[in-house]
């Protein structure tokens, strides 16, 4: 098993150096589809982003129910904002989030990290700036961070996550045993339960469709 950031573990697929992906990239997912690389996409779980921030809020975002409005006050107000920059789901889903706000970030205040969520979120904190997270990721290392959830609750902050399996895999029967377990009702339970004993909540919603 490797982790990597979605848009690469679907990079891997495609070479066939990954017979089965879990990603959380909705639309580079339904083109690695319709390329014919994946035999089958299952949804399997979701949480959601959040926008996080110092709790100054120097860009006055805290409360916002539309990320996208959140983000052009972030850009307005010439604010630190640290991007993954490592075409990963979150990175993806920040893109988006900026093209809806109708901005091509640039300038001194936007910073690209270019590295996983987890040191994004230390940068963020160590600048005292504004990044995109999922929340599992910023609860895990909340207690290190100088920063507050400032906007949560947009649909268009929904983070979901699906399994493929690759078409042509070289361990066909692995990826598709894979599929089936991630999506049975006993792996669901388990995400369901994920992170309720040290947060309070889990972490994901399990929501495989049932076959």
């Amino acid at each position: 098993m490797i982790a990597v950031g979605s848009g690469e573990a679907l990079r891997l697929a495609e070479r066939g150096d990954a017979d089965a992906v879990l990603a959380h990239s909705p639309r580079a997912e339904e083109e690695f589809m319709a390329a014919g690389h994946g035999e089958s996409r299952r949804p399997v779980m979701f949480n959601d982003f959040v926008i996080v921030g110092p709790e100054a809020d120097g860009a006055a975002i805290r409360g916002l129910s539309d990320a996208a409005a959140a983000l052009a006050r972030i850009a307005a107000a010439g604010a630190p904002f640290i991007s993954r920059g490592d075409d990963s789901g979150t990175h993806a889903r920040e893109r988006l989030l900026w093209g809806a706000a109708g901005i091509d970030p640039a300038g001194s205040w936007y910073l690209e990290a270019g590295q996983g969520m987890g040191a994004a979120l230390m940068m963020a904190s160590e600048k005292q700036a504004y990044t995109l997270s999922d929340r599992g990721t910023y609860l895990s290392l909340c207690d290190r961070l100088e920063l507050s959830v400032l906007v949560e609750g947009d649909p268009a902050l929904r983070n979901q996550y699906s399994v493929i399996v690759v078409r042509g895999a070289a361990n066909a029967d692995g990826a598709r045993a894979f599929a089936a377990w991630i999506t049975s009702p006993a792996a669901q339970q388990l995400i369901g339960e994920f992170g309720l004993e040290r947060f309070g909540r889990p972490l994901f919603i399990p929501n495989a469709e049932r076959r």
